[in-house]
């Protein structure tokens, strides 16, 4: 039985209420009206002789060709297609996963990362140090394996950090993996938004043939409501396999999104430029406001992503600033025991803030009279 999703629970309560959400996890999004202004001809024409049938359960070919584009290594037969990210995790856990099995994920974490395969088998946390900058302890991944080790899972840009560990870092773990023939399984959303090109890493697919790589276009595309996710890998039979999954799950996706998923893709440039700029003027606000309140938080500019986990100081703790905040201010923060987890100590005393989106300089003067007591 999974627990209930502290994220969501917490979101089924304010996300659609608070008056300024600032944790948002995704980019600013687009209407269909903007999107479709980015199609070619063809795709306008797709679009407006589509029939709302029921679409292929791998995902259209085409679609399945414009997500494998974004690989170095990758064509349209190894990828998968699902209703979101969220499905695509479910998915690969409970088919790269059995009773008997060994996992290891990184902490803190998106709460499916660990509680999905914790599920299934016996899961062990490596947590990222804030004193290290969250960084990836390699040792720590060694010491942690068993001879029943069949997956690392990681997040890199990282959920809620922002931290993207470096190259060497990576390949240094796919040695461990490849020595014992373990599956990396990369959770890769927030790729293609890092605050400097010279930190993006590869896709784990492309230079692991154990690796699975996960992304959606919620994150970095800022279209959480397409609802299309992917899984890319080498194996075939393990995407047949998640495949077969799939049948009891969406079976398959909306038609029209998988079109407008194409056409956003085709239109990465233009919606990825767009989207750093939004990071890019968010992060100013963000650098200004915490030297403003240097005494109340502790905060460095995150490697990658839309979204950080600054550090409240604060004597009543984070929870208590978080619950009067968005009460009293309407400003919506996730606090800390939101991504605790059972499987190691977590920060108590962070809080996720998100920078992706408009309104940024309106919900940092909300906060301003709170901090200053009134």
């Amino acid at each position: 039985m999974l627990p209930d999703f502290k994220l969501e629970t917490y979101f089924s309560k304010w996300e659609f209420t608070a008056r300024y959400h600032m944790c948002a996890s995704d980019m600013e999004s687009m209407s269909v009206a903007e999107l479709l202004a980015l199609a070619g001809d063809d795709d306008i024409a797709a679009w407006d002789a589509l029939r709302l049938g029921y679409t292929e359960t791998f995902g259209a070919p085409e679609l399945r060709q414009a997500i494998a584009d974004t690989y170095e290594s990758m064509d349209a037969s190894n990828i998968l297609t699902f209703a979101g990210a969220e499905e695509g995790i479910f998915a690969a856990m409970n088919v790269l996963l059995e009773a008997g099995d060994h996992a290891l994920v990184v902490t803190p974490n998106y709460q499916a990362a660990e509680t999905i395969p914790s599920a299934i088998c016996d899961v062990t946390g490596i947590p990222l140090d804030p004193a290290e900058n969250w960084n990836l302890d390699l040792d720590a991944v060694r010491n942690a394996l068993k001879p029943n080790t069949r997956l690392i899972s990681i997040n890199f840009p990282h959920n809620p950090t922002g931290t993207v560990i470096d190259r060497p870092t990576l390949d240094g773990l796919i040695d461990i993996a490849a020595a014992r023939g373990i599956r990396i399984f990369s959770d890769e959303v927030y790729r293609l938004l890092e605050r400097d090109d010279s930190l993006r890493l590869p896709q784990v697919a492309d230079v692991y043939d154990g690796g699975v790589s996960l992304n959606v276009m919620s994150k970095a595309y800022g279209l959480p409501g397409l609802r299309i996710g992917w899984i890319a890998c080498r194996d075939h039979r393990l995407l047949a396999r998640m495949e077969r999954l799939k049948h009891y799950l969406s079976i398959c996706n909306s038609a029209p999104a998988e079109i407008l998923a194409r056409i956003a893709l085709k239109a990465s440039d233009s919606i990825l430029g767009r989207n750093r700029d939004i990071i890019r003027g968010n992060l100013g606000l963000l650098e200004e406001f915490f030297d403003e309140f240097a005494d109340l938080f502790e905060w460095s500019v995150p490697d990658g992503g839309c979204i950080g986990y600054p550090r409240y100081l604060g004597k009543e703790g984070v929870e208590e600033f978080c619950r009067r905040l968005v009460e009293e201010s309407g400003v919506l923060l996730l606090p800390a025991s939101v991504y605790s987890s059972t499987l190691t100590e977590t920060p108590t005393d962070r809080f996720r803030i998100g920078f992706g989106r408009f309104g940024m300089a309106d919900g940092l003067a909300a906060m301003r009279p709170y901090l200053r007591g009134g």
